[in-house]
Formats: structure tokens, C-alpha cells, sequence
């Protein structure tokens, strides 16, 4: 039996519901026009696959240290630096207090380091997968969401990438910066998959350079910085809070980079690469962003190129600035890399709106760079002014929603899937009728922000409880509270509608004896 599949773009494939294999038309496979047209993006390794889980056939990569280089490069850049700068410049914590932070903090990687399994696994990209917990219709609001979401990335990369490209010469602007890094990312995602590995491969490289010199340079500064600012608790978890939402958000985004590795890779494996690229790559360059921005106030040539705390490109400028015209070109090379992080960033982009309706699928994916670009240029030179306010809003806020997902798509996998991958309907992916219902996905989600608002610690709004002095737990009351919660409204909705094997339904039998025995 074949199902017709709607969201195959421009190619009218079947799915197979027995192999699940992508089986390409004949007429199609005839059509000299597309023939020679999908040759030529071929030559030039522009990706023409759309959102439809790849085939088992298809996952034949087995180079899964790919899956360490791309997270590595993509967050041992300055935007990671950035984000270490949060603690003693919006939190007003000393070295030591951020140290702690970001070590302990920085172990939440586990989770989107398991998100990467369900790549060369399932062969399905993240919010097409989460069907198979949100249902068809469901899945449409957290690819929504993380379309907003990943474009706030890209407006924040693109803010400090121009910043820092920007401060090694008057005569270039802020605007100007922005634009090139935003032109270079658009290149690199338009050709797609193979391209963005290949890049991660070696982006790293320069940005390992330049922070070793910077260390070597202004090591003897460091000094200065004061350990402990005695901070107080609402303190420490805010900036944990702010910490654990750029960890936590990758989950949305991770397992599109490895659709093409090997199903049969060993799950072990997948998980310690994944992890040891965003551990590795982050704590150091949090470490790093922390202990300049503590010393920046002690150091006058820092301090006036930090302006305050609003310039990260100008704190990088001024610190290399001592070695010359050879500072200055280290300072280019660490602008010209954060493209590595937009990269992967704005591929996933077009993948989220590709998976809100069929009509969006069958728009090429390549489309959808150059409306990311188009979207994130004004908005990034608007923003650029007010970096930090718009930093840690914008994370949090993005912390709350993927903590949630996270919590819906781990407990469906955990509880109800038992851990099995040979119990996803890969193939019936766009069918609705052979998906959940969703409903039990979307109450939890928006269920738990019952909990999460009055957790909630912002500049224009501040929960009763955070309030009282927790700070902003919002993040972790989110992942506390979902995971109960969908599993309790999982189990009914499968009494309601029997969608899975009686093996699975077993998982939520499982879970109602395991309240009942830890009652008694």
C-alpha cells in the first residue's frame, strides 16, 4: 500500500508503510528538466531533500565525528563568549560565582545530546518528529515557535558577529558588519547539509587560535577580577536560568544534522560526540566570556572598549589590540567565523517552516535562507543597540518552551516507546490519522506554563514566586512539571485512541504503577 504524501515539494514521492522507504515516481525520474537542474545543485552540493524522513538506504554516512565538529564549531565562537559575559556584567557575579555556574550548569548538554540519536535513528529532523508525540496538527506550534525561536538566534549571531567585525575599524558600522555575516551564513545554509558539515569541520580552527592568544595576551589581567561579588541567590539562578535556556535550546535544532548517518551507529557513541562538542566548546568559552568581563571594569582599555557592557566586539578588539595588526586580524577571522554558528542555525530555520503545513513543504528549503536573511538584517541593526536586555530576554523566554518540548518528546520516547526506535511510525509520518492525537502534548505544554509564569523573572515581568527570592527557576520548574504531566494525559488519550502497539501502551500502565507504588 502507498500513501500519498503532500509535503514532498516539488517531488511527488510515495511512502512505502511497510519498508518505509521513499520510493521517487517514474514521471518524475523522466522529467529531463528536473533531471539535469537537481545534476547541476548536485555539482555543486546544494541539497534539493525536503523535510520527508531519509530512508535507512539513504543513511549510509559513517563519519559520526561529524556530530562532535559541528557542535563544537558552532558554539565555540563569540557568541558563546558572549554568553559567559551575562554572569558578571547582568548578574554582577565575581569569577568564582561563575565558574560554579557554568560547570555545573553546562552538564545540561545530556539532554541535547540524546536529541541527537534520533537523527541517524529515525532519519526524521526534530519537529517532524515531534508528530509522533504532538500529533500532526500539534506539531504545527513548535515549529512555529522555533521558527521565532532560531531567528532570534540568527538576530543575536548576527548582532555580535557584526559588532566584532566592526570594531577593527572607524570607518566600518555596526550595520555594515551585520550585513556580511549575515550574507556569508546565507551562502553557506543555501547549499544545505553536506556544505554545513564540511564548514564545521574547519570553522573551529581560527577561534581556537585567537582565544589561546587572547589567554596568552591579557592572561596576566585576569588578576584583577574579583572572585566573589557575595551574590545573592535570585542572583546565581537567574544567570543559571539564562545558561541552561542556550543549553536546552539546541534540543530543537540537533538531531537535523545527523538525517544521513548510519541507523545501525551506536546510540553510545552519538551521544558522548554530540556531548563532548557542545561541553567542550562551551564551558571553555563561558569560562573564557566570564573571566574578561569580570576584569573589563579593572583594565581601562577593556573597560572602554566593552562601552559599558554593550560592545563584545570592542572587549575583543581591545584585549588582542597589544599584538598589533596581527590582533586586528584575529578579530576578523573570529567575526567572519560566527557564520558557523548561523549556519546550522538558519538551516534548521527553513526545516520548522517547511513543517507547519504541507504548502509550506513545497517551497524549496534553499527559499527560506534568503527569507531568514531578509528578516534578520533590519532586526539585528534595530536590536544591536540594546544587545544585552534584548540577550537575556530573548533566551529565557526561549528556555521556557523548549524546556517543555524537551520534557514531552523525552517522556513520550522514555515512557511510551520504551526507549524503541522500531516504534516510531516513520513511515506514516505525514499521516494524521496514524499519528497521536496530540492532544495530550499540546495540554501538557500549555498546562505547564501554569507553573512556569509564576516562576517567571524578567524586566517587565516577575512571578510571585520568583519574586520572593528563587530568582528565575521558570527553566527547571518547566522540565519538572511536564514530563508528569504528559505522561498522565498520555495515558488517557491512548485509552481514548488506541494510536500505538500494545507494547507501548504498556509504558503507560507502567507509569500509573509507578505513582501507585511510590503512594504506597
Amino acid at each position: 500500500m502507498e500513501i500519498q504524501d503532500p509535503e514532498k515539494g516539488d517531488v511527488p514521492d510515495a511512502v512505502d508503510t511497510k519498508s518505509g522507504s521513499i520510493v521517487i515516481s517514474e514521471q518524475v525520474a523522466r522529467s529531463g528538466s528536473k533531471t539535469w537542474f537537481r545534476a547541476l545543485l548536485s555539482l555543486l552540493e546544494i541539497e534539493t531533500h525536503g523535510i520527508e524522513p531519509i530512508p535507512a538506504e539513504r543513511r549510509t554516512d559513517t563519519r559520526l565525528y561529524e556530530m562532535f565538529f559541528v557542535w563544537f564549531s558552532a558554539n565555540l565562537n563569540v557568541l558563546a563568549f558572549s554568553t559567559g559575559t551575562v554572569g558578571p556584567t547582568v548578574f554582577g557575579l565575581g569569577l568564582k560565582d561563575s565558574f560554579a555556574v557554568i560547570v555545573i550548569v553546562d552538564l545540561a548538554f545530556l539532554i541535547p545530546a540524546y536529541f541527537g540519536v534520533f537523527g541517524p535513528k529515525l532519519g526524521t529532523r526534530v519537529m517532524v518528529q515531534s508528530r509522533f508525540s504532538f500529533g500532526y496538527l500539534g506539531s504545527i506550534i513548535p515549529s512555529v515557535l522555533n521558527v521565532f525561536t532560531l531567528q532570534g538566534f540568527l538576530v543575536l549571531n548576527s548582532i555580535i558577529g557584526g559588532q566584532t567585525l566592526a570594531s577593527v575599524s572607524k570607518t566600518l558600522s555596526w550595520n555594515v558588519g551585520i550585513v556580511i555575516i549575515a550574507v556569508i551564513s546565507l551562502f553557506i545554509t543555501f547549499c544545505g547539509y553536506r556544505v554545513v558539515h564540511w564548514y564545521e569541520s574547519v570553522a573551529w580552527i581560527p577561534n581556537v587560535i585567537t582565544f589561546i592568544v587572547m589567554l596568552g595576551i591579557g592572561g596576566k589581567q585576569l588578576s584583577k577580577a574579583p572572585l566573589s561579588t557575595n551574590p545573592g541567590i535570585a542572583s546565581i539562578v537567574s544567570f543559571a536560568s539564562t545558561l541552561a535556556s542556550t543549553d536546552i535550546s539546541w534540543c530543537t535544532m540537533v538531531s537535523d544534522y545527523g538525517i544521513y548517518h548510519r541507523a545501525d551507529a551506536s546510540s553510545w557513541r552519538i551521544s558522548i560526540y554530540t556531548y563532548l562538542g557542545f561541553m567542550l566548546s562551551s564551558v571553555v568559552l563561558h569560562c573564557i566570556g566570564a573571566a574578561f568581563a569580570c576584569a573589563a571594569p579593572f583594565v581601562p582599555e577593556w573597560s572602554a572598549g566593552y562601552a559599558g557592557g554593550s560592545n563584545v566586539g570592542g572587549l575583543l578588539e581591545a584585549i588582542l589590540s597589544p599584538s598589533g595588526g596581527f590582533g586586528k586580524f584575529l578579530t576578523v577571522l573570529v567575526a567572519l567565523s560566527v557564520p558557523s554558528a548561523c549556519a546550522p542555525t538558519m538551516y534548521s530555520f527553513g526545516a520548522s517552516f517547511m513543517n507547519v503545513a504541507p504548502f509550506f513543504a513545497k517551497v524549496p528549503r534553499n527559499a527560506y535562507a534568503v527569507v531568514s536573511t531578509a528578516i534578520l538584517i533590519p532586526v539585528a541593526i534595530v536590536g544591536s543597540t540594546h544587545f544585552y536586555s534584548t540577550f537575556v530576554d530573548l533566551f529565557s523566554i526561549i528556555g521556557y518552551w523548549t524546556a517543555s518540548f524537551s520534557a514531552i518528546v523525552l517522556t513520550e520516547h522514555v515512557v511510551f516507546r520504551r526507549c524503541s526506535f522500531r516504534l516510531y511510525p516513520v513511515s506514516a509520518w505525514a499521516v494524521p490519522r496514524a499519528l497521536p492525537l496530540g492532544l495530550a502534548a499540546v495540554l501538557a505544554f500549555f498546562g505547564s506554563f501554569g507553573i512556569i509564569v509564576p516562576c517567571m523573572s524578567q524586566a517587565w515581568y516577575e512571578g510571585p514566586i520568583a519574586s520572593a527570592g528563587t530568582g528565575d527557576i521558570g527553566i527547571f520548574v518547566a522540565i519538572a512539571a511536564t514530563a508528569p504531566l504528559y505522561a498522565a494525559l498520555r495515558t488517557i488519550e491512548l485509552k481514548v485512541r488506541n494510536d500505538v502497539s500494545k507494547e507501548q501502551v504498556a509504558g503507560g500502565a507502567f507509569f500509573f504503577s509507578f505513582l501507585k507504588s511510590l503512594h504506597t
